[in-house]
This record gives C-alpha cells, sequence and structure tokens, in this order.
C-alpha cells in the first residue's frame, strides 16, 4: 500500500493533468497507479532490440550508461519480456553494475502458451534482472491468458508480485483486450498508443479510466517509423506551449497528456535520445484542445 506521502504526491501529479498546459506546475511528471494511487514517472523505458546485445562486452557498458541516465534524469519504469532475447539478462547486468537503483518499477511478461512453463518462465526473469519481486508482471499478447492470470493473482496475494496486467501489441485483438479489462480485477493493461494510433482513445482507454487500470503505451514512435516520417519536417509554432522543442517530446507530450495513460515506454540504446525522452516528464503539459491541434499537424505532414 502507498504511503501517505506517495499518495498525496500520487494525487497532486493526477490534478495538475486538469490544468491547462502553461498551467502546470513544475517539477517531473508523476501519474498515479489508479488502484493504489503510487506515483510513477510518466516516461519509462522499453528494450525490445535496444538491450538484446548478448554478451558483447562493449554493447552492455553502453546500456548501462543509458540505464545511468534514465534513473539520473528521473526515471523509474523499465518494461521488457521473455520475447525479446537477452535483454532481460542485459538489463539484469546493468542493474547489477549501477548498484540497483533506488526508484525502479520493474515491469516483465509472461510468454507462453504453457501455465506450468509460465511459472518457470517468470521464476527465470526474477532470476535475470536480479529481483526477488517484480513490481509488474503481465502477459504478452494474450499468450495463455487464462491460465497466467490465474498464476499471477495467486503470486499477487503471496506476495511475489505487486501489480498484474495484460499487454497488446500492433493494434490487435482490442476487442478481446476490451473483455479481459471489463470482467478481471487487472491493475495496468499495455497497449499501442501515439499520435498516429489512436484507435484505442475510442474504447480501450475510457475503459481503463472507468475500471481503474493503469495503462502503459508502448510504441510510442511507431518502432521509429513516425520520426522517420517526420524528419526534416518543422515542429508547429505552438509545441512550445505543449513544452516540446524536439519531435520526440512533442510524441511523448501528446501521449501521457492523455487523462487515462499512466506511462509510456520508448526504448533507446544512446544516451543522447535517452536524454531527448526524459525531457518530456518537465514543463508545460497540452490540455485537450492543444492535444487536437498536435495530432491535426501531424495528419498534415
Amino acid at each position: 500500500m502507498p504511503t501517505r506521502r506517495e499518495f498525496l504526491t500520487a494525487a497532486a501529479a493526477s490534478a495538475t493533468l486538469l490544468l491547462p498546459g502553461a498551467a502546470r506546475a513544475a517539477g517531473p511528471l508523476m501519474k498515479a497507479i489508479p488502484n493504489s494511487g503510487e506515483a510513477l514517472p510518466a516516461i519509462g523505458m522499453g528494450s525490445w532490440i535496444t538491450f538484446d546485445v548478448g554478451d558483447d562486452a562493449a554493447a552492455r557498458a553502453a546500456r548501462v550508461k543509458v540505464l545511468e541516465a534514465f534513473f539520473r534524469l528521473g526515471g523509474g519504469v523499465i518494461d521488457s519480456s521473455p520475447m525479446y532475447g537477452t535483454s532481460e539478462a542485459v538489463i539484469g547486468h546493468c542493474l547489477g553494475a549501477l548498484g540497483h537503483p533506488k526508484g525502479l518499477f520493474s515491469a516483465t511478461k509472461v510468454w507462453t502458451p504453457l501455465k506450468d512453463h509460465g511459472r518457470r518462465q517468470m521464476s527465470e526473469s526474477e532470476s535475470l534482472w536480479g529481483t526477488r519481486r517484480f513490481d509488474l508482471l503481465q502477459v504478452h499478447n494474450l499468450l495463455g491468458w487464462e491460465g497466467h492470470l490465474e498464476t499471477l493473482k495467486a503470486w499477487k496475494v503471496e506476495g511475489r508480485v505487486r501489480y498484474v496486467g495484460i499487454t497488446t501489441s500492433h493494434g490487435r485483438r482490442h476487442g478481446d483486450l476490451a473483455d479481459i479489462m471489463a470482467r478481471h480485477p487487472i491493475d495496468f493493461v499495455q497497449l499501442t498508443y501515439n499520435v498516429a494510433d489512436r484507435e484505442v482513445e475510442q474504447r480501450l482507454l475510457p475503459l481503463a479510466a472507468d475500471r481503474g487500470i493503469a495503462v502503459i503505451a508502448n510504441r510510442p514512435f511507431q518502432r521509429g517509423a513516425l520520426l522517420d516520417r517526420l524528419q526534416g519536417r518543422p515542429l508547429p509554432p505552438f509545441a512550445a506551449e505543449a513544452g516540446a522543442a524536439t519531435w520526440p517530446q512533442f510524441l511523448l507530450k501528446f501521449i501521457v497528456s492523455h487523462p487515462a495513460v499512466t506511462c509510456a515506454i520508448p526504448a533507446t540504446s544512446r544516451t543522447d535520445h535517452m536524454a531527448e525522452n526524459m525531457a518530456a516528464l518537465m514543463g508545460p503539459l497540452p490540455d485537450a484542445a492543444l492535444r487536437k491541434r498536435m495530432a491535426a499537424y501531424v495528419e498534415t505532414l
């Protein structure tokens, strides 16, 4: 359960979303997990591809620097999966090299059709990360979700995991995801959301808000396709109103300013890009009217 200080911090952070962008108080943007009030930094880190570097010593050393920058700049949520090759092992190496920094919110997934194998897989993930308890365990892309949710609910009761969730990506199986959200007591849902992929605004994000489910937004840059599309194009004159000096900040500000979104998880292997992403935690947030202008502008490009 959150402490009184954590609850008040989360409540204050949530309240700032009701203010016009320019009126938001200075400080890193924190957003609350709805069913506990625990506050999380609104920009986290994904690890697909970027941390799948195996035993390459130089690449691992570079990832240590990326994670050091992430925590130094206010990060908390790190998301991974057994599907991501050696990413979990590399994350564990980096966390160990940094002395397991305070503020980590560890999130990974179970990715197998078999319930019994899922238990073993999650135990292996604990070993790879070097943790005795994950903050969040999620069923990856709904694979074997019925059996895995049973395990996760039991682990939560036992105190082996703090929160449980379901993920999807590629913009698929939204109907199945909505059904699970409506019928099962999950804490988190992870889905694809960005300025160009906004289907979830119609049903899934309102449902998450109604059900008190935290939302992690994956593929904020469409795996880089959005940044490629916008490269060389000028930011709109109103970008400063949203607190954005670059396209990555513009795209991330759009996502995390949605009231139902708890955290966005861009992935990067570069410290300069990490700094650029984490800057989206600071400064004003767009309000509803400005968000519409942002989306409309990107549609014209």
